[in-house]
């Protein structure tokens, strides 16, 4: 077999087999086309999602995969991406669909990858689509650690180096993380990131980075403390974030409605500098009155920062 796969030679083939156990040296998951591919006909039932995605259960992120791929017309199907052991590369939600409208049977093309090459072809697909973001992707990319490890060795067997040799050396390590990274399509230390943050952050945490609601950056910050301080951090964090939200939209409603009072937008763009001099400074709660009313606190330098912009107004 050449360095990349000859899936022409494979598919001309009478009979559709499964590529050879031995890693390609060279596999890139954005070279394959549907000509490359068996155009099948599957029963719903055939079909599995990757062992990678059912691991991480994403049920959340399937869920609106499931809405962004409904065909406008109904009447046009495209075929769903799968390989000859059922695995759903492409096209999860309208996997889906068939299943919940009791369809026997699907239209498919199907190709000859193997478990790790699927992987890959599923986070090189993806990622351009909204759910999959950068936490997510080398989540799964690290399920291939031991298929670039297993060709790292291979390669330097090949090249007469460290024969024998069970572990990695350190220059070889590097380039398996920057393998790991570049499947997921981010840079090699967001990738020891999310190594770091599986390993010491609190499942909210975990949950948030899920759900794109939290940043690496950010979360690998709070994995420096105790997961019982990491949890107040992300709760004052989703706080001050809701809070400037409510006051953003606030101001900019206020700001297009001429009938408002020249006051009430005074007071939400005092808070809203307050809240960025001093995060945290600002708190909103909601309460049982039908009326919304704005308490300020008695911090000096809020009243001076209020007083000040009510003498100007």
């Amino acid at each position: 077999m050449s360095a990349g796969l000859d899936f022409a030679s494979i598919c001309s083939s009478s009979a559709v087999e499964v590529i050879s156990a031995a890693p390609p040296q060279s596999f890139n998951p954005t070279a394959m086309s549907r000509l490359e591919g068996r155009p099948v006909v599957r029963r719903p039932e055939q079909l599995r999602l990757h062992r990678a995605l059912d691991e991480l259960d994403w049920v959340g992120v399937i869920g609106e995969l499931n809405e962004a791929v409904r065909p406008t017309n109904p009447s046009v199907t495209e075929p769903i991406l799968v390989t000859t052991n059922g695995t759903i590369l492409a096209g999860i939600g309208r996997w889906r669909s068939a299943v919940f409208d009791g369809r026997h049977e699907v239209n498919c093309i199907e190709y000859p990858l193997n478990e790790d090459e699927s992987l890959q072809f599923i986070i090189s697909h993806h990622q351009p689509q909204r759910g999959w973001n950068a936490f997510i992707r080398i989540r799964l990319a690290l399920k291939l650690e031991l298929y670039f490890q297993k060709r790292a060795l291979d390669n330097m067997a090949a090249g007469g180096k460290y024969k024998g040799l069970a572990n990695l050396p350190n220059p070889q390590h590097i380039h398996v993380r920057q393998e790991i990274a570049r499947a997921a399509g981010v840079g090699a230390r967001n990738v020891s990131n999310v190594r770091t943050i599986l390993q010491t952050a609190h499942p909210r945490l975990i949950e948030a980075l899920q759900d794109g609601t939290l940043t690496i950056n950010r979360a690998i910050q709070w994995c420096r403390q105790p997961k019982a301080q990491q949890v107040e951090q992300f709760t004052q964090y989703t706080l001050e974030r809701a809070t400037s939200k409510v006051i953003r939209q606030s101001i900019a409603r206020l700001k297009k409605d001429k009938t408002s009072p020249d006051l009430i937008i005074t007071v939400l763009d005092a808070l809203q500098r307050q809240e960025a001099r001093q995060p945290g400074s600002v708190l909103l709660r909601q309460g049982r009155s039908q009326h919304s009313i704005v308490l300020v606190g008695k911090g000096l330098h809020m009243e001076r920062q209020l007083e000040k912009e009510l003498e100007v107004t």
